[in-house]
């Protein structure tokens, strides 16, 4: 495997650890223009595939049929925190579907809004699936299912009706043959699909393209408003994909994805942007894609921005003293 180094921890002012991975930066042909490592590296998507498994829902009309609000349809795309306005913005679609949270097969977790805070939750505290970063999206599942008479019990099924529909709307969007995906379950039980690194940026770069698309048209326009418009709700209050969509709103849209995995798409510069870092450590991913954005010309400084804290994060211990920082070490090649 070829991967290149992406960033690296220091301790003190001593490098301790190096974190490598891999970089596509491609057009809207597909072709790779930077790259870092193998840009056609076979990568499990992640949540960077929320906006696509959202596809066929609104390619039946679903928002229209339930009423669903723009910030539902972000709700769809988002790797929530938990936040309030999460968990109010589920209840809705699932109720608008005539379900409710025993529907849901995402499971449950500690909200991400706790590692946010730093902090964990109080013995009182209870959770339940609507607290899972994905609910959004299974909320749009079952809604789907509503829609077309499809038993709700199954729906995470690779066979069951919806999951087909996913995966040809995915492989479209990444310009591939369904059969070409190769299948695994997402940490929230859903489908998830691996994919050339290249190819995903490809999906970012339409997908940033809105309505202009020349294939999905209005469905991207939908899910790029959306998204654009309410980076809070696809993310949570000091999340990166929020920065990166406050950097530059209405241009941008970012989405991240557990095991170290990061896509954007550049509407102004016909651009898509996936990273992947090799041992999975998100610590690394964000440092990285600052770089790699300064490097393509898209972004200076970034002091006086919503990515500031993210470019050079400090390292600190259990007492809250400074032990060191991780800092981006990506040199981007040119094709």
């Amino acid at each position: 495997m070829n991967f290149a180094p992406l960033a690296e921890a220091t301790r003190g002012a001593q490098l301790e650890s190096i974190h490598h991975g891999a970089v596509a930066v491609v057009d809207l042909d597909g072709k790779v223009l930077y790259y870092a490592g193998d840009p056609h590296f076979l990568t499990f998507t992640r949540s960077t595939l929320k906006p696509f498994q959202a596809l066929p829902f609104l390619r039946a009309g679903g928002p229209a049929r339930f009423g669903f609000t723009s910030q539902e349809i972000a709700l769809m795309c988002a790797s929530h925190s938990g936040e309030a306005m999460h968990i109010e913005a589920v209840q809705s679609m699932l109720g608008k579907a005539g379900c409710d949270e025993h529907h849901l097969r995402c499971g449950c977790h500690v909200p991400i809004r706790y590692s946010i805070e730093n902090r964990q939750p109080t013995a009182e505290e209870r959770f339940n699936q609507l607290y899972n970063n994905c609910s959004g999206k299974h909320a749009g599942f079952l809604a789907y299912c509503v829609q077309h008479g499809h038993p709700l019990d199954s729906y995470l099924d690779p066979a069951h009706p919806l999951q087909e529909a996913v995966r040809e709307s995915v492989a479209q969007a990444a310009g591939m043959a369904p059969a070409d995906l190769v299948a695994g379950t997402d940490g929230c039980s859903a489908p998830n699909y691996a994919m050339p690194l290249s190819r995903l940026a490809l999906a970012y770069a339409r997908l940033a393209q809105g309505d202009k698309d020349a294939e999905f048209g209005d469905l991207f326009g939908e899910l790029f408003g959306a998204m654009t418009r309410h980076p809070e709700l696809v993310s949570g209050h000091g999340r990166a994909d929020l920065a990166f969509m406050q950097t530059t709103p209405g241009d941008w849209i970012a989405k991240g994805g557990a095991e170290g995995v990061q896509a954007i798409g550049i509407r102004s510069a016909g651009l898509g942007v996936a990273i992947k870092v090799a041992d999975g450590n998100a610590r690394a991913l964000y440092p990285a894609a600052i770089a790699v954005l300064q490097q393509i010309g898209l972004l200076g400084a970034v002091d006086s921005t919503p990515l500031a804290s993210w470019f050079r994060p400090e390292i600190r211990n259990l007492r809250g003293l400074r032990t060191g920082e991780i800092r981006p070490t990506i040199r981007l090649e040119k094709v």
